[in-house]
């Protein structure tokens, strides 16, 4: 699965701008003025696993029957969600709001998106 690809359908008819690889790995990036940023990471090597050792604050829950992890915005207006795709492998959605007022979105911005996207990913 191609990162930029998988995102740009997710977002297709929302007014983001074409996604954009900010890394060498498997990551993209779509924008919107006024708004901020959707990222998405798909991981080959890293699971939930990782996730949760790096940030051991992220709390658990599930998206359409999917094991996943999600942050409290360690920055205001973000937050970061890992989805289980194998044990050593997730995708990682991020949403960035750039409004102050609408900073309390990035969480259910990144839940929405990851929502769309699970039942897009492969299964165990």
């Amino acid at each position: 699965m191609d990162a930029c690809t998988v995102l740009e359908q997710l977002v297709a008819g929302q007014g983001f701008q074409p996604g954009v690889r900010k890394t060498a790995r498997n990551e993209c990036h779509v924008s919107k003025d006024e708004y901020g940023t959707l990222s998405l990471a798909l991981d080959p090597v890293q699971g939930l696993a990782e996730l949760q050792a790096d940030d051991p604050g992220l709390a658990s829950l599930r998206i359409n029957g999917r094991e996943a992890l999600v942050g409290e915005p360690e920055h205001a207006g973000m937050c970061e969600l890992g989805l289980e795709v194998g044990e050593h492998a997730r995708a990682l959605v991020l949403a960035t709001v750039v409004d102050p007022q609408n900073y309390a979105q990035a969480c259910p911005a990144a839940q929405e998106l990851a929502t769309r996207l699970e039942p897009l990913l492969p299964r165990r």
